[in-house]
């Protein structure tokens, strides 16, 4: 992994990118003598924040169908859990 300071970030910024894209690996940032940020590429990004996001809301609805399967939800029937699942207002 390369190491830049802020102010060649700052002022270099699309060769730091172009090293990005040519590397493929993720670029930290510095300012003083301290890691402050690190730039990654969009697909980096996609599989570590945007696809999680994405299979931790699966796992919520699963979780939410499981409890819809084993009956009723405190006062709701499943048919008005369905109904608020597809945003269905009362």
């Amino acid at each position: 992994m390369k190491t830049v300071n802020a102010l060649t970030v700052r002022n270099n910024l699309g060769k730091v990118l172009q090293d990005l894209e040519d590397t493929k690996e993720p670029i930290l940032i510095s300012k003083g003598r301290r890691i402050r940020a690190a730039i990654i590429t969009i697909e980096d990004f996609q599989r570590r924040f945007i696809d999680k996001q994405a299979e931790d809301e699966k796992q919520r609805w699963m979780r939410r169908l499981h409890e819809l399967r084993a009956g009723r939800i405190g006062s709701l029937t499943s048919l008005d859990a369905l109904r608020e699942l597809r945003g269905y207002r009362p």
